[in-house]
């Protein structure tokens, strides 16, 4: 008792109700935090009795969730016309058992975008996602989004990234998403991109680094590149280069560069263990589509592991992640042949 009466908790009977000084929150997707008026801190665990908890259903008629200037959740009773911080719902809360792990593994492969950021808030965080109209780029950012980042949809069309933004918003009306055109097959893009993005005068806290190019025939960019190595490797690294100082200002900052498993079935050195440049950017009678998006890849990683060697004293990390095997988006369209095989492995493997 006198440990509990040392901490505030002895005021009260009941083992749900809040010691003085505690008030009971919401975050934006309903999980339940307590914030300690006296201390100036938050938890998830009920002060008294140790349990998580979160809420059930949907806000009643006539209420509306809403998010002040400094990202803290407040409700909207229009039939009453009143405001309030406290959540209608408390009163029908849930609790929360999570299982425990059999293993010192948190997420596997059958973990959500959902479930990762569950009980997050990134309000204030600004995010740019490349690729991110579709596939695994769509889903991060809307995932992001609706736990209250500002994010940024780095596409090469604009009209798609647009149509996308729409999406998310349709979603959730109060999502902060925009759609900027980035082509990574052009460095002039690259930079024009990277210049709309420095006027906005926004920090920089998250950079994914997720387009890519997927079994496409051989071709030049207008930079005189082969077009897989420049998307999915030199325009990322070109990328990162320009927007290096907004990073920085904005630490802690992270970046994200989505490889793949393949780069291990490729190799970029020559018999005598040089880097051979011109496996990179190969003549046409020398180009093989698979390898080129393997050693892309490769690439990727490299990368990465030096950027986060750079930066990570300057508050900014880096990390290299493989998605998944054969996930089914639309980076398989180049070909027939790689769209039978995505098709047929589609029930085996994670969805979007």
């Amino acid at each position: 008792m006198a440990a509990l009466k040392y901490a505030g908790l002895e005021d009260t009977d009941s083992e749900e109700e809040l010691p003085p000084g505690w008030e009971e929150r919401t975050t934006k997707d309903g999980w339940v935090y307590y914030a300690n008026h006296l201390e100036e801190k938050t938890q998830w665990e009920h002060p008294k009795s140790g349990k998580r908890k979160r809420v059930a259903g949907d806000l009643p008629y006539g209420w509306e969730q809403e998010t002040d200037e400094n990202g803290q959740v407040y409700f909207v009773d229009h039939i009453n016309k009143r405001t309030t911080y406290l959540d209608p719902r408390l009163a029908f809360t849930v609790e929360d058992n999570p299982v425990k792990p059999t293993t010192r593994q948190k997420y596997d492969g059958n973990s959500t975008a959902m479930e990762i950021l569950q009980g997050r808030d990134l309000s204030g965080k600004v995010v740019i996602i490349t690729g991110a109209n579709s596939g695994i780029g769509f889903e991060t950012a809307k995932s992001l989004a609706l736990h209250g980042a500002c994010v940024i949809l780095a596409c090469r069309s604009l009209a798609r990234g647009t149509a996308a933004v729409q999406s998310i918003l349709d979603e959730w009306h109060k999502a902060k998403v925009e759609a900027m055109t980035l082509d990574l097959a052009s460095l002039q893009s690259v930079r024009h991109f990277a210049e709309a993005f420095k006027s906005k005068n926004l920090p920089l806290h998250i950079l994914i680094c997720n387009a890519a190019v997927f079994g496409a025939p051989w071709s030049l960019t207008e930079d005189g590149l082969e077009s897989t190595f420049q998307v999915n490797h030199l325009g990322h690294f070109y990328l990162v280069q320009l927007l290096e100082d907004v990073l920085r200002q904005s630490s802690p900052a992270r970046v994200v560069v989505v490889s793949s498993e393949s780069h291990r079935f490729t190799e970029i050195k020559d018999s005598s263990g040089k880097l051979d440049f011109s496996l990179l950017s190969p003549p046409k009678k020398e180009y093989w589509a698979m390898l080129a998006y393997n050693r892309s890849k490769l690439c990727n990683i490299l990368f990465s592991n030096e950027l986060n060697r750079r930066l990570s004293p300057h508050g900014v990390t880096s990390n290299s992640v493989h998605p998944g095997n054969m996930i089914y988006s639309s980076i398989h369209r180049n070909w027939w042949v790689y769209t039978l095989l995505f098709t047929l492995a589609r029930p085996f493997t994670k969805s979007m």
